[in-house]
């Protein structure tokens, strides 16, 4: 008498029975093009809800709904922190679209997974020396360490009563948002393309680069190595919550030292 595993077993090895194979299912990512295309929606939604923050504050104020007066607004350091900080939602809402759609898992797709102590101190220290090394070479250059704008901006704010509202935006709001956006939406399509890991770093951090074009080629050229460090740190640790918080870090810093202890 046969036990039924030894009838099983002589089947998988019969040549005209052979076993049933399982077809992995395909991964619920977008792949290069879908991911661009998503990528650049997402950018727009970023973009409108930073123009609507501008467009309900002129609305508020009974001004007429013109180009003068949404680029009035947008200079002041309360409607500029504002701007920043409803970008936040719109970019949430805009990704989780796009993840929806593939019917995939939210924290997953992003990697939001919290870090240990390693990574985060590894990240840091990285930061650090990229950082230093950029300012060093900015003193030798005779340039800003900060651009001028952004100098007076920052001062403008804490001069008005503002600082709070601008130190959340740039500390918060804002490294949410580009790390969503770079890090999180576009390197993991992109990582699974055929860019790989290193084609999703480097064009994801030039992605993120190019958000920040209100800056001169130099302070450009420090924006994408630092893109590239947390391009490796949200792969080496697969966390976004990683390179949020290096993001912040970087923001926090500058906005206090420009706003209270910059000469």
């Amino acid at each position: 008498m046969s036990l039924p595993n030894e009838s099983f077993l002589m089947d998988t090895l019969n040549p005209d029975n052979p076993p049933l194979t399982v077809t992995p299912a395909p991964p619920r990512v977008w792949l290069f093009w879908g991911t661009a295309l998503w990528g650049l929606f997402v950018f727009v939604a970023m973009f409108v809800g930073q123009i609507g923050a501008v467009v309900l504050l002129a609305a508020l104020r009974g001004l007429p709904m013109d180009l003068a007066s949404v680029q009035a607004i947008g200079h002041e350091p309360q409607a500029l922190a504002l701007s920043v900080i409803m970008g936040l939602p719109a970019t949430l809402l805009a990704v989780w679209l796009a993840i929806a759609i593939k019917k995939a898992s939210f924290v997953d797709y992003l990697a939001l997974h919290w870090p240990s102590w390693k990574p985060l101190l590894f990240g840091a220290v990285g930061l650090i020396l990229i950082v230093v090394v950029w300012e060093t070479m900015s003193r030798a250059l005779g340039r800003e360490a900060t651009p001028g704008f952004m100098t007076d901006l920052l001062k403008s704010g804490r001069d008005k009563g503002a600082a709070l509202l601008l130190l959340f935006a740039f500390s918060v709001a804002a490294p949410m948002s580009e790390e969503i956006l770079a890090r999180g939406f576009l390197f993991r399509g992109w990582s699974a393309s055929f860019l790989r890991v290193p084609g999703a770093i480097l064009l994801s951090s030039l992605v993120w680069t190019v958000v920040h074009l209100q800056y001169d080629i130099y302070f450009l050229a420090e924006v994408f190595t630092i893109g590239l460090w947390f391009g490796y740190m949200r792969y080496r640790a697969n966390s976004l919550w990683l390179t949020i918080a290096l993001h912040a870090m970087n923001n926090l810093t500058a906005v206090v030292l420009t706003m209270w202890l910059g000469s």
